[in-house]
């Protein structure tokens, strides 16, 4: 089986129900800034528009998880043969690492240069431990063995129920190469994932209706509850995140980009509406369907955007980890709790693992930083706490920082597998989108 799945008529995620893409960005951008003002102006009446964000967020969970199984196993199926998709793979798993770790070193250089913490002197015994308990839902810390366990569902039904992204992807992984091995007895199977993603796109075109009420809700709330004065004496530790955060994207990723043949800049100015409804929701998944359409205009190959997007999301997570080691050794500063060198190697070398199964919705970096102090056993949890106030307003650049990371991740990967048309892709970037036949062969 060579390229078994047909190519969409039209580019997933597009819709005529849409509203065109600068309509949308316009209307988002609108209720994110009216959403902010409501916040500071009545900051009890905006706290009761947290059900609007919180309804969208859920409404586009639902579809996440079909769709990351429909994408991964049709990208994988598409890719004919086990060799490409092992290189595929390898080659993203490699690209991955290498990112993840220098945001977590970046992060870590960083929080130690400008020292936070420094001068708080709190008291892990007087800090409210059951916050940050009811922060993380009550979750316990895992082992290594039991964290790389838990990538295996209890069975087929429960990784969808649970929407647990790892799990999913594993079963994803194993259909799509079931599918290859099949050959043309699985492609009545192919065919039916693939109109069963379509559906799911249109679907979720259906939703994105409601994302400027979304954003309006969310931002309305994060700022009537925190209020402005929430960034007060940990406005260094945001501003140095903020910064870390822009940094690793203009620099660190701005050249991988510029090695893919793209410009960093050009490349975020058209994904202006997905950063905007990153904004407003804090979540980078709330982008996840129209970040792949998007993708897969700008001439990355369908295999390798399907296979690539959705596992970097669990994988690939740069703001998250430069959150982790920033907040970790914030946390350990503002104890006065000494760290030597191997006690950060430690922390590095968990968060390495922990990282890569940190959920990229709105505070699944606290839970993972939760989890990963519990583990280490060297920084007091009970100093989470000291981070409540203002996690969701470093969760909204987390979940930018890694909706980034991911796009910039499969143009290299696109790239070096000699699946990226370059020339289609500065043409879309430059303002013009020209109309490339579904099977071209891609161009250097």
């Amino acid at each position: 089986m060579t390229t078994s799945t047909a190519q969409p008529d039209k580019p997933l995620g597009s819709s005529p129900h849409t509203p065109a893409g600068s309509r949308l960005y316009l209307v988002v951008l609108a209720a994110v800034v009216l959403g902010a003002l409501f916040g500071a102006v009545a900051p009890k009446s905006a706290e009761a528009m947290k059900p609007l964000g919180d309804v969208f967020v859920r409404a586009l969970k639902m579809v996440i998880a079909p769709i990351v199984f429909c994408t991964v196993a049709t990208g994988i199926a598409s890719a004919g043969d086990f060799r490409k998709v092992g290189r595929v793979g390898l080659k993203a798993l490699v690209y991955f690492e290498v990112m993840t770790t220098l945001a977590l070193a970046l992060g870590l250089g960083v929080v130690h240069l400008v020292r936070p913490g420094e001068g708080i002197h709190a008291a892990a015994a007087t800090l409210d431990a059951a916050a940050v308990t009811a922060q993380t839902h009550g979750r316990e810390a895992k082992t290594i063995a039991q964290h790389l366990g838990d990538v295996i569902p209890d069975s087929v039904a429960s990784a969808f129920v649970g929407g647990e992204v790892l799990q999913i992807l594993f079963l994803a992984v194993l259909t799509g190469l079931a599918l290859v091995r099949m050959g043309e007895r699985g492609r009545p199977a192919l065919l039916a994932l693939d109109q069963a993603g379509k559906v799911l796109f249109e679907l979720v075109a259906m939703i994105m209706l409601l994302a400027p009420v979304g954003a309006f809700g969310a931002m309305a709330y994060t700022v009537g509850h925190f209020g402005l004065h929430a960034l007060g004496h940990l406005g260094r530790l945001m501003l140095a995140f903020y910064a870390t955060s822009l940094l690793f994207v203009f620099v660190v990723l701005g050249a991988a980009a510029a090695l893919a043949g793209v410009s960093i800049l050009r490349l975020l100015r058209y994904l202006r509406e997905e950063l905007l409804l990153v904004l407003g929701t804090s979540s980078s998944e709330s982008a996840l369907p129209q970040l792949m359409d998007k993708l897969e205009r700008l001439g990355c190959a369908p295999a390798v955007v399907r296979l690539v997007v959705p596992t970097g999301y669990s994988f690939n997570l740069d703001g998250t980890s430069i959150y982790l080691t920033m907040a970790a050794v914030f946390v350990a500063q503002a104890l006065d709790v000494p760290l030597s060198l191997g006690d950060e190697l430690g922390l590095l070398g968990v968060l390495l693992l922990t990282s890569k199964g940190a959920a990229a919705v709105t505070g699944g970096g606290f839970v993972t930083l939760a989890a990963t102090l519990q583990a280490t056993h060297t920084i007091p949890v009970a100093g989470l706490s000291l981070l409540l106030g203002v996690d969701r307003f470093m969760s909204e650049a987390r979940a930018l920082t890694n909706l980034v990371g991911n796009s910039v991740a499969t143009l290299v990967v696109a790239r070096w597998e000699g699946a990226l048309d370059v020339a289609q892709a500065r043409a879309v970037l430059a303002g013009r989108d020209p109309i490339r036949l579904p099977d071209a062969p891609p161009s250097e």
